[in-house]
């Protein structure tokens, strides 16, 4: 079981999330829908009772989407209709939640089963003393990736809104959602994520979303998938492009159209041609131009601050990859360095 996984099992996952990144916090029910209609999407919210009214609302917003922390006491009814502007994985923390998605109706609890919205697809809640972690995801990023996918043009996706959490697909998803909630309380409201680091959570929430769940265009993208293994030239010319840009931010679809192949047919060749994916690759690149720039530092240089510009979120992992590559950890090259 990853970190993630296991944060997502522990007690603290039904404490309140994000709590620096408050924005909404009331026990009235017309401003919370007011407030929170701002963040989402407008929208109609009924308490059962009026007692034990409460409604809290976290939200810590990247370039593309955003992480959520959405609790509410006592029972509600939620009716946004159609989302319209953007995708919603909602991961229930505590309670439970009765969801009505077009003619499909599901119950999502901790641990069991959580929910995916499609902003084509008129959505109806209920709420009962129920705390979600909610990743929201922008529309028209996510219809472009699938097109670029299938080989389709861009258009409405539709996912299956049910995410049962003993599959290791939708468990990936929610393990990924809990870690974006950790960066990000991380980093706190001050924080920065550099414009390499937030490409590269977009292109895994990308990933999660559109190759692990099932949707509409789910076949079309099999279809599609291509047959990397003949395009060794074009996959030179990725891997070039990669290297050229490797302290940029990862567009795996502008990759794809500077190699000239579908990014199916890419994913697939880079494993099939050079034994690992493209994030694999690019990992190797960032850790030796970390290891170049470590060569060249100042005393003063801080280790964690070339590391945020290259991409890298999470310390422990890239100082544990760093060691695999070069056998020692990044300080001790700095001071080798200095020595």
């Amino acid at each position: 079981m990853s970190a993630a996984e296991l944060e997502m099992s522990t007690p603290r996952s039904a404490a309140e999330r994000l709590a620096a990144f408050a924005r909404v916090t009331t026990d009235d029910a017309d401003e919370a829908a007011e407030q929170v209609g701002r963040i989402f999407c407008p929208h109609d919210l009924t308490p059962m009772r009026r007692s034990g009214f409460s409604a809290r609302h976290n939200c810590a917003a990247f370039d593309g989407f955003s992480i959520n922390y959405v609790a509410y006491g006592g029972s509600v009814t939620i009716d946004p209709g159609c989302l319209d502007r953007f995708f919603l994985v909602q991961i229930p923390l505590a309670g439970t939640a009765r969801i009505r998605a077009g003619t499909r109706e599901l119950d999502t609890a901790p641990e069991r089963t959580a929910s995916l919205l499609s902003p084509t697809i008129p959505t109806r809640m209920i709420w009962t003393e129920s705390a979600h972690a909610i990743l929201l995801l922008d529309r028209r990023m996510v219809e472009q990736r699938a097109a670029a996918l299938s080989g389709r043009a861009t258009g409405a996706v539709e996912f299956d809104p049910t995410l049962d959490l003993n599959v290791p697909a939708a468990r990936g998803l929610a393990a990924k959602l809990v870690e974006l909630m950790m960066l990000a309380e991380g980093l706190g409201p001050s924080g920065r994520l550099s414009p390499v680091a937030t490409a590269g959570w977009r292109e895994a929430l990308l990933h999660y979303l559109l190759d692990g769940q099932r949707h509409g265009l789910s076949d079309a993208i099999r279809t599609f998938s291509g047959q990397g293994e003949r395009l060794p030239r074009a996959l030179h010319t990725a891997r070039d492009c990669l290297a050229a840009n490797a302290c940029e931010p990862l567009d795996v679809a502008h990759l794809a159209c500077e190699s000239g192949i579908g990014i199916r047919a890419l994913q697939l060749g880079f494993r099939r041609h050079f034994g690992v994916s493209i994030s694999q690759m690019l990992l190797d690149m960032r850790l030796a131009n970390l290891h170049t720039r470590l060569t060249q530092a100042e005393l003063d240089t801080s280790i964690t601050e070339i590391a945020f510009d290259l991409g890298f979120t999470h310390l422990g992992r890239m100082a544990g990859a760093y060691r695999e590559k070069f056998g020692e950890t990044p300080s001790a090259t700095l001071r080798r360095k200095m020595s």
